[in-house]
């Protein structure tokens, strides 16, 4: 009986450490290179796109652009009134998804209204751009009878309000639950549980949210032309039309002067490095946070 209860691990120990099957083998080599071929395949679009508009921007590239308005040949206008637009956008947007996204964490179990707020986020993100720049074109641009940076900013927030709200949401329930019933046994209250103990360790999930949101909203050029509109000089305040890159190329990209054909595509590498920095940004943040 003893040899015999022996002789099952050793059974288990030679056939785990046997070799596979020669079909097993080939079956895993030939799933591995359809995947990496289909990866490939994937890439190649992104990696045309990326090397079209390099050698195309590159040459035209200067130093002296990022202080020149449009209308000297420049993008530093467009530059300021993106960074604008986008900071008008989160002091809009971050209070208020991060404080919804706790009442839908946090509240869900004893607040009927968390299923519609929810729902509502979720629709939301799927709503196409440029119907939110019709729906601040109407509540901002009539109301104030004019384009101005913060009917920009306005309609930015709307973008990024529900991935904040979601992701900080779903950053919030991944707090174990062990560290709220430990910060209840210590007498913390309800309200120093959750913005002491529980938004405290989802810091870096919501951070990370929050860039993604920025990201995102930088590279938007339908709802700024419905309410920020665009100007080849400098703007004159948060109330006049304003520039922003994505629609400086949009406006510039059928012009038919060789030197705004080529500052579309500089525009367009400055563009594209201020979104791939903050998408590294959020990268890096997610990297700590599962490091710590």
């Amino acid at each position: 009986m003893s040899a015999s209860i022996q002789s099952e691990p050793d059974q288990l120990a030679t056939e785990l450490c046997s070799p596979l099957p020669t079909e097993r083998v080939l079956f895993t080599y030939a799933m591995n290179a359809i995947a990496f071929g289909l990866t490939g395949l994937a890439l190649i679009p992104l990696l045309s796109i990326l090397w079209e508009i390099l050698v195309r921007g590159i040459s035209g590239l200067k130093s002296d652009m990022f202080v020149k308005a449009v209308i000297d040949n420049g993008f530093g206008n467009a530059i300021l009134g993106t960074i604008i637009m986008v900071l008008i956008g989160g002091i809009l947007s971050i209070p208020t998804g991060i404080m919804t996204g706790i009442f839908l964490a946090e509240f869900s179990q004893t607040n009927p209204i968390t299923g519609l707020v929810r729902f509502i986020s979720s629709i939301l993100t799927g709503v196409p751009s440029i119907v939110v720049g019709v729906f601040a074109y109407g509540v901002i641009v009539l109301v104030t009878k004019g384009f101005s940076a913060i009917a920009g900013g306005f309609a930015l927030a709307v973008i990024m309000l529900p991935v904040i709200i979601l992701t900080t949401e779903e950053s919030l329930k991944l707090i174990p639950i062990s560290q709220r019933l430990a910060s209840a046994a210590l007498g913390g209250t309800r309200f120093q549980t959750i913005f002491r103990i529980v938004v405290t360790a989802a810091i870096p999930g919501i951070t990370t949210g929050i860039l993604l949101a920025v990201a995102r909203a930088a590279g938007e050029t339908a709802p700024l032309i419905f309410t920020a509109l665009f100007s080849l000089d400098w703007s004159e305040g948060f109330l006049s039309p304003t520039a922003s890159l994505p629609v400086l190329i949009f406006n510039l990209y059928n012009d038919p002067d060789p030197e705004k054909s080529q500052l579309v595509w500089t525009t367009s590498i400055v563009l594209l490095g201020l979104i791939l920095s903050v998408s590294i940004l959020s990268r890096l943040v997610i990297r700590q946070r599962r490091i710590n």
